[in-house]
């Protein structure tokens, strides 16, 4: 029994913990003429930032301009980013690569919709996305650069930025 308190006492620890540890940008293939949704619950208030980009026939990323411009035509992707009541927050067609920000003026879904022309034969893009939402929006880097903070204080504000989105998330989970 005291192994089993030991080990729920640590849970929040551990979410903690891997709460503060930035995710990578997500992989995905789409077939031309086809459509991909991804979706994110964002609640009002809430910054949110996104980074796309087509990642090229070698299954490496793209990184500078030169590389661009050896993919073909058929390589582009068209991206709408849509809030819970169908504003639209972001609009690209025919890109290589973009990023979008905004806060979030309605609670709930938010959707990022990535499309493809549809070429014959049919071809497959490979695209990463990033999105992030929320305390992980935040670019702690160049807040640091720009208050001139020393590394403690700046771990403090990261963590009483995640205690504060927890502490709202679980009043907002208890009002639902």
């Amino acid at each position: 029994m005291a192994a089993r308190r030991a080990g729920s006492s640590l849970l929040p620890l551990l979410l903690l913990l891997v709460a503060t540890f930035p995710a990578g940008a997500l992989r995905y293939d789409l077939r031309s003429g086809h459509t991909k949704c991804i979706s994110d619950e964002i609640k009002v208030g809430a910054m949110a930032v996104g980074k796309y980009h087509i990642v090229g026939p070698d299954d490496g990323s793209l990184s500078s301009s030169s590389s661009q411009q050896q993919l073909p035509d058929s390589h582009r992707i068209s991206l709408r980013v849509t809030s819970p009541h169908g504003n639209s927050l972001h609009y690209s067609e025919n890109v290589q690569s973009g990023n979008f920000a905004f806060t979030a003026s309605e609670a709930g879904d938010y959707l990022a919709c990535f499309w493809a022309p549809d070429h014959r034969p049919a071809a497959s893009i490979a695209f990463e996305f990033d999105w992030r939402s929320g305390v992980s929006a935040k670019d702690w880097g160049t807040i640091a650069k720009k208050g001139q903070v020393d590394m403690m204080e700046l771990e403090l504000k990261k963590l009483e930025d995640t205690i504060s989105s927890i502490h709202e998330e679980i009043f907002y989970l208890r009002g639902r």
